[in-house]
């Protein structure tokens, strides 16, 4: 063999078996990974469930048009019925997203929350922002006391039907449910951090923990250019990777060895600053604050028109989550899933 033939063959040899060695390592690391994060499914006797009574809400969902529902306790999934796997748009449960990653950017110092939009920069289409409703901080958005009653993209008919007279409360004074708040506060995230807002939940949350399915291209943005410049931030998820999120919060914002969300934020986030305009629940940063006559003690929930649903109870160590085709038609209530919850909530059989 010649010497430059031997040479060439020689370093195809060691191209070859680093190509083989790579794909070895980084499919085991991935097997791991996958290992690490899957959610932990067991009967629902081995951890103090019945069966039967579950069973019971399994019939009941089905009947009231539910497209999935999974339950965990202490991390471990004792009731999943329905497409779990299935993409659905997640509506409003985008906010405690977003807040979540407010949490880990405030505490790296790149968002402060006591600035003013007139500090940010922030205005919207005509008729602008005056001077006062400029004094409202990003706190004040994150509680949804901004005062601004500017229209919105992705506005619910009943918020336009509640949304107060421009210039009627002063910035911190006022909850009303309010997208112009939740929009802008997006806008903030992305100007203040240098990223978007899609990449930057795959990044530092959806990847560490482990989500199935999450994809870029799940995420999308609402602009409603006749109504204002701020977009509204859209997510499709499924009902097993809106269990880890869940969980994430169960366990003080973290998973495995990761702290991904600072514990003192998910205390903050989750204390009521006001209450309700269009439920009568306590309200946090981006979170409604189960009240104490629920019965389901001390928790938090953020709910997607009203038939989505994410439900986080530290105290019962249950992550609760249900999920609609609001794709389609649908008639299904919300009275009707409040009492899917409790029949799975009764389903307890050991203190």
């Amino acid at each position: 063999m010649k010497p430059k033939h031997y040479l060439i063959t020689i370093i195809s040899l060691f191209a070859i078996t680093a190509i083989v060695l790579f794909t070895v390592i980084y499919l085991g690391s991935v097997a791991k990974n996958k290992e690490i994060n899957e959610l932990k499914h067991v009967v629902p006797e081995e951890i103090g469930w019945s069966s039967v009574k579950l069973e019971e809400a399994e019939s009941y969902a089905e009947q009231i048009g539910s497209a999935a529902v999974m339950a965990l306790y202490e991390g471990k999934v004792f009731f999943s019925w329905g497409k779990i796997n299935q993409k659905y748009l997640i509506h409003s449960i985008r906010k405690p997203f977003l807040c979540a990653l407010y949490g880990i950017y405030v505490k790296r110092g790149l968002i402060d929350l006591d600035k003013s939009l007139d500090e940010l920069g922030i205005d919207d289409i005509p008729p602008g922002l005056t001077s006062i409703e400029k004094q409202a901080t990003v706190r004040d958005l994150l509680m949804s006391r901004s005062g601004v009653y500017h229209k919105a993209a992705a506005e619910a008919q009943v918020m336009i039907n509640t949304r107060p007279e421009r210039g009627s409360h002063t910035p911190g004074t006022f909850f009303y449910y309010n997208n112009w708040d939740f929009n802008v506060l997006g806008t903030i995230f992305e100007k203040q951090t240098g990223k978007k807002i899609f990449e930057a939940f795959k990044e530092e949350i959806a990847d560490p923990i482990g989500m199935q399915d999450f994809l870029l291209s799940d995420g999308r943005y609402q602009h409603e250019r006749n109504n204002s410049k701020h977009p509204a931030y859209h997510f499709r998820m499924t009902a097993r990777d809106m269990a880890r999120f869940g969980l994430l919060y169960q366990n003080n914002g973290k998973y495995g060895d990761l702290q991904i969300i600072p514990p003192e934020w998910i205390a903050e986030s989750t204390t009521s600053y006001s209450i309700n305009n269009l439920n009568g629940d306590g309200y946090g940063y981006m979170w409604s604050i189960i009240p104490e006559e629920a019965g389901f003690g001390n928790g938090f929930y953020h709910t997607g028109t009203s038939v989505h649903l994410l439900a986080v109870l530290p105290e019962k160590k249950l992550v609760l989550v249900h999920r609609v085709d609001t794709d389609k038609d649908f008639d299904i209530t919300w009275k009707e899933i409040r009492q899917l919850m409790y029949m799975v909530a009764e389903a307890r059989i050991l203190n």
